[in-house]
């Protein structure tokens, strides 16, 4: 991602929001960053931050997709590594709506996905989220 984009950098307002415990303020950003966002690159950045604070799960999940959708539409590696954490968050919510079927379903799609991880901190943190929600699924 480039540092100097302004949605992006509204994103990381936001997400120094939710560090310090104020997660309207970082809703406000996030919304701010969808609603100034000007391209399918831009947006799906937008909407994976703007379902992190969503209230109602359904909301969440309206967000979750939208930002795969948006990824897909950008149709290009720029959105590559974004796919594992996007295929989990989808199945996050799905996780939480009580649906274990599509949970299970995105949740595969994000390990399908995890060689495309950066080898960092990130990568490996978003890699033992899907191991862990993979067997969670899994022992059900």
């Amino acid at each position: 991602m480039t540092e100097d984009n302004p949605i992006i950098k509204l994103c990381q307002e936001g997400m120094k929001m939710e560090r310090k415990n104020k997660p309207d303020d970082a809703h406000a950003l996030y919304m701010k960053a969808w609603a100034e966002s000007s391209n399918n690159y831009e947006q799906c950045i937008a909407a994976h931050f703007a379902a992190r604070q969503q209230k109602d799960l359904e909301e969440t999940l309206r967000w979750n997709i939208e930002a795969l959708n948006r990824a897909n539409a950008v149709n290009d590696d720029r959105v590559k590594s974004f796919y594992p954490s996007l295929f989990l968050s989808v199945g996050l919510s799905y996780e939480k709506l009580g649906n274990r079927t599509e949970a299970k379903k995105f949740f595969d799609l994000a390990f399908e996905k995890a060689d495309n991880l950066p080898h960092d901190d990130y990568g490996k943190e978003i890699r033992q989220k899907i191991d862990k929600a993979r067997e969670r699924v899994n022992k059900l």
